[in-house]
């Protein structure tokens, strides 16, 4: 009869545990958002934006909602706001969606996914740039330059005239400086003053070329690039190089940048003309 007991009390205590949470689930329906809409507002930059589901209950529950960004690169997150502002290369299109998430206490519900997509940009196939490359500098005033190249597309008709925009987070500019090939097409790009932040880490920089022509819808193209992993990182300044009695002494200053100088790495070619010996050493330090 004890054994009984002891066991009757167990599974008595453990009923006790676990039935609090299923009064909460029971008869709790999730519904998905409602109008929910993809919208381009600047260069590269997507608005998405859905609104509560109006038969969604909220009394004694917590609402937030499952992101998926499903193309062109695929991220999720969760937020509790119905509204969200994502950067992406917009040529190929762009697909999400969107669920409800009602939590209460550690129990959680989701609702069904509501999907939307933007679809890619006109154009005939081919006709886009390639091989899109940029570089920028610090100047000596302290702002940045930015200096693009790309290729025509193959299919690209010999008439083709390309036309290079750049947005750093709310500015946007089209170049008026181009370089062009044999065809007349505009092949590079220059700004010599930009709106980029030298100061910023990590911040993109949009580029978005389009085109236009007499025989074919020219495809736009956008890139994204991180503005420290294109940085150009200009050359040491103030180099001096005599001899001091045997010794060879060398001294520079860091180049022009917002890098404080612990952050540069130097690299000193020597070249005997006397006897064709090569030396490179490196430095840490700025010599002075």
């Amino acid at each position: 009869m004890a054994s009984m007991m002891r066991v009757f009390l167990i599974l008595l205590w453990t009923t006790n545990v676990v039935q609090p949470n299923v009064p909460h689930a029971a008869g709790v329906q999730v519904f998905p958002p409602v109008n929910f809409t993809l919208t381009v507002s600047a260069l590269a930059q997507v608005l998405l934006r859905w609104k509560p589901n109006p038969s969604q209950e909220q009394k004694n529950h917590t609402i937030r909602y499952d992101v998926k960004i499903l193309s062109p690169v695929p991220e999720e997150y969760d937020t509790k706001k119905t509204h969200s502002i994502r950067t992406a290369a917009l040529h190929n299109g762009f697909s999400a969606r969107v669920r409800t998430l009602l939590l209460h206490n550690d129990l959680q519900m989701r609702s069904d996914w509501v999907k939307e997509k933007l679809p890619p940009p006109p154009g005939a196939p081919e006709t886009s740039v390639t091989n899109l490359s940029c570089v920028t500098r610090i100047t000596i005033s302290s702002t940045v330059s930015l200096h693009c190249t790309w290729l025509p597309g193959q299919g690209a008709p010999e008439d083709t005239k390309y036309f290079l925009f750049y947005r750093y987070e709310t500015y946007t500019e089209e170049c008026q400086d181009y370089i062009k090939d044999k065809w007349n097409r505009n092949i590079e790009c220059r700004f010599s003053v930009t709106h980029i932040d030298p100061e910023e880490v990590d911040s993109l920089i949009v580029i978005h070329i389009n085109g236009s022509s007499k025989y074919a819808a020219i495809k736009p193209f956008q890139q994204l690039f991180n503005q420290n992993a294109i940085e150009k990182v200009n050359v040491p300044r103030n180099v001096t190089v005599f001899l001091e009695q045997n010794d060879l002494l060398a001294t520079w200053e860091k180049p022009i940048s917002p890098l404080p100088k612990e952050c540069f790495e130097y690299e000193f070619y020597l070249f005997n003309l006397k006897s064709d010996i090569e030396n490179i050493l490196k430095r840490l330090q700025i010599a002075n």
